[in-house]
């Protein structure tokens, strides 16, 4: 029983956590490129706060997999 709800933890975390980083990229690239698009010469200005922004959540989907994957081995 208890390794079924350690198998569920690590599940929803990992399930949260890719969620969640796939949503947060999706809006900023929709958001990054409706601002280029409003305003192409913004590009250069914009565009290494962007990749910036994707790495910090790219980041967040990592740590949700280290710490199912912490879970697990416990």
């Amino acid at each position: 029983m208890e390794q079924g709800l350690v198998a569920l933890a690590a599940g929803l975390a990992i399930g949260l956590g890719a969620f969640g980083a796939a949503t947060a990229q999706a809006k900023a690239a929709a958001a990054t490129f409706e601002g280029v698009t409003r305003n192409p010469s913004s590009k250069d200005a914009v565009f290494v706060p962007f990749i910036l922004a994707l790495a910090f959540m790219e980041f967040q989907a990592i740590l949700a997999f280290i710490v199912a994957f912490l879970l697990l081995q416990g």
